[in-house]
């Protein structure tokens, strides 16, 4: 079956970005408010909730879309496809980068709303420092060689579950718990709360974020030399206006 068309991939992009960044910002409002003098409950509750919200986001936008939520997943599937023409054109990257960001700082509005916080209240969670930023790096790169070791051994319909345990597990092992997603970072600055990082700290873990990637893509070139189509990026997804199921 044929894709869906790319304005239809682009709104599920923003879509699921966005209630991914207000399921991450809204559980740590919540976290806050339930468990006000025990960081590492707040820590727990959010992390739980990160984890089965993505999964769910995955399966329910994955058929429309591929499920990326992530502009540096975006980017890894237009780079690891290019050899075959099995990944992202540019015009489809430039398309799902800017929904995906648009969609991040939308969630965080709507999750700051639905608390009865400002619609906007810049974070004021300084993390800019360098063993942040290896955890960053750590967090991305395992985060691509997870998604596209999957796509290599036909194991896709793994994704919902697997990356939803990656980042939940990352928010604990990984000094920066493991924002891993430059469109989630940024949205995350909107958000004066328990998960918002400060818009002066946005830059430095956007940047290693991308190095993470970079190191990632090269663990999957080295690991998986025959690396097969990155077409189907988080899940397969199709045409959703067929009336056949996706595969």
């Amino acid at each position: 079956m044929s894709a869906s068309p790319l304005w239809r991939r682009a709104v599920a992009e923003g879509i699921g970005t966005g209630l991914l960044v207000t399921v991450v910002v809204g559980s740590g409002i919540a976290a806050a408010k339930l468990s006000p003098n025990d960081v590492g409950l707040q820590l727990l509750e959010n992390s739980f909730a990160t984890a089965l919200g993505l999964a769910v986001l995955i399966l329910m936008l994955g058929p429309v879309s591929g499920a990326h939520f992530n502009p540096v997943v975006s980017a890894a599937d237009w780079w690891l496809g290019k050899h075959d023409g099995s990944g992202l054109s540019l015009r489809e990257l430039a398309t799902y980068i800017p929904a995906q960001v648009v969609g991040a700082i939308a969630g965080a509005i709507l999750a700051n709303l639905m608390y009865g916080e400002s619609a906007v209240s810049w974070s004021t969670t300084d993390r800019s420092a360098p063993h942040l930023w290896i955890g960053e790096t750590v967090a991305t790169a395992g985060l691509i060689l997870l998604i596209f070791s999957l796509v290599w051994s036909g194991r896709a319909a793994l994704a919902p579950a697997a990356v939803g345990a990656y980042i939940g597990a990352a928010y604990w092992f990984t000094s920066s718990t493991s924002f891993a997603n430059p469109a989630v970072t940024i949205g995350r600055a909107f958000s004066d709360t328990f998960a918002g990082i400060a818009p002066s700290s946005v830059l430095g873990f956007v940047f290693f974020q991308l190095f993470g990637a970079i190191v990632g893509v090269g663990l999957v070139v080295v690991l998986y030399p025959k690396l097969g189509s990155a077409a189907d990026v988080v899940v397969p997804h199709a045409d959703t206006t067929d009336s056949g199921v996706a595969s």
